[in-house]
């Protein structure tokens, strides 16, 4: 089964679809699908959300559904993680910013945006447009602002004083 050479993008192109009907089925929505080598050991990582959180048993029957057939895809030894993207999620997609939309970001601009006189503040995410960028309302202004994509270095879920 070890085999030395292939492309994890194909595979990656593979598991996608593969992902997104389980998911589905379990009212899921993935949110990032990570193949990656670490200490010369692959992994399989594959985040769920979803709007009332992911729970153990979604980890558990999303990966009880999903894992017969990745061995047929998966052409070397790996480990399957799935969870939840975590409270302080960096969002790393545009889909993230649609799902998360009305959700408060810790936001840092790679150079400043008109109107905008700092790199980095809390705002709480209005839109996303794949074009025009991110739809924001700066807190500290409550000012609306529309933040292409390429413009910002990191934006990542804000977790709230409890």
């Amino acid at each position: 089964m070890e085999q030395k050479h292939f492309n994890k993008n194909e595979i990656l192109e593979k598991l996608n679809p593969l992902v997104e009907n389980t998911a589905m089925r379990y009212g899921v929505i993935p949110i990032e699908v990570d193949f990656s080598k670490e200490s010369g050991k692959w992994f399989l990582r594959i985040f769920l959300y979803k709007q009332d959180g992911i729970t153990l048993d979604d980890c558990e029957n999303f990966s009880r559904s999903l894992n017969p057939f990745l061995d047929d895809l998966i052409p070397v030894k790996f480990y399957l993680e799935v969870s939840s993207p975590g409270l302080d999620r960096k969002l790393k997609s545009d889909r993230e910013y649609i799902i998360f939309q009305g959700k408060i970001i810790n936001l840092k601009l790679k150079s400043l945006v008109d109107g905008i006189e700092e790199k980095q503040f809390l705002a709480k995410i209005l839109d996303f447009d794949r074009e025009k960028g991110v739809t924001v309302l700066k807190l500290d202004n409550q000012n609306t602002y529309t933040i292409p994509t390429d413009k910002i270095q990191r934006a990542q879920l804000h977790i709230e004083d409890l």
